[in-house]
């Protein structure tokens, strides 16, 4: 049976989103404070998530990097409150720093937008048991909507979505371990999105289940709370799809969606 940390694959699996920032795009200073952070978390567990992603660094376009002592700050007693849980958590850092502490601390996942390209991030995650998500990002958060382009925006993905998992096998690193991330928003247009996500099903040929981020992304002429709509179509659409995993910040809604598929005659 496919697994990812230790999680059956046997239904889509939801990831609910964790933002310990000021900044993130969508709830930037909702839950900054740990105590905040934490109650969500378990609210989230509640309400169906599987796996809780926890970030102390926005990746929004346009957002400036933060140092990586100051973000292990942020996440490090958000991830030992909710660890006691027993909740799987993922920790969304590019800083190979901050993936060792929050190992330490209780994560088992690691969720990278930079691919494990950062310096010492492959061998952190070489040297750990932890679970792995690759994700695909054109240029850096702070510019990296300026005009993104592609000849081939799926074939260019797959490519090196294949190509940082075989540098990970070649570190030493089950593949087994990996999922993969096509990276919505992150140096993709809205034509460029929705290209990957009718094109999912090419991400398979890698062989890693594939993890879609796509909450609250469409429908920029709403309030980034208001898309839920939105939100849900291209939650059920990708997995539809091929994806496997769903990064949300409307867990419940979510869940019920994704189990509406499952339904016998739906």
């Amino acid at each position: 049976m496919r697994s990812f940390a230790n999680l059956s694959l046997d239904r889509p699996l939801i990831m609910g989103i964790v933002n310990v920032t000021p900044d993130s795009f969508t709830d930037g200073g909702e839950f900054f404070d740990a105590a905040s952070a934490v109650d969500h978390g378990k609210k989230l567990l509640d309400d169906g998530a599987d796996i809780l992603d926890i970030g102390g660094e926005s990746t929004r376009p346009g957002a400036s990097p933060v140092r990586s002592p100051e973000e292990a700050d942020r996440v490090l007693p958000v991830i030992e409150g909710l660890a006691k849980t027993g909740a799987v958590i993922s920790i969304d850092t590019r800083h190979a720093n901050v993936m060792v502490s929050a190992l330490d601390a209780g994560a088992s996942i690691l969720n990278d937008v930079s691919a494990l390209t950062g310096e010492g991030s492959l061998a952190v995650a070489a040297k750990s048991d932890a679970a792995i998500v690759l994700m695909h990002m054109k240029g850096e958060p702070a510019t990296m909507m300026d005009n993104p382009a592609y000849e081939d925006v799926v074939g260019e993905v797959s490519n090196y979505l294949g190509a940082r998992v075989a540098a990970c096998v070649a570190a030493g690193i089950d593949k087994a371990r990996i999922a993969i991330d096509p990276g919505f928003g992150f140096g993709k247009t809205r034509d460029h999105n929705l290209e990957l996500i009718n094109n999912l099903d090419q991400l398979q040929e890698h062989g890693c289940p594939i993890l879609v981020g796509l909450s609250r992304k469409f429908g920029k002429h709403k309030s980034p709370k208001d898309r839920l709509p939105e939100s849900l179509a291209v939650a059920v659409k990708s997995v539809l799809n091929g994806a496997e995993i769903v990064r949300v910040h409307d867990v419940a809604e979510t869940r019920d969606a994704l189990a509406a598929l499952r339904v016998e005659g739906a």
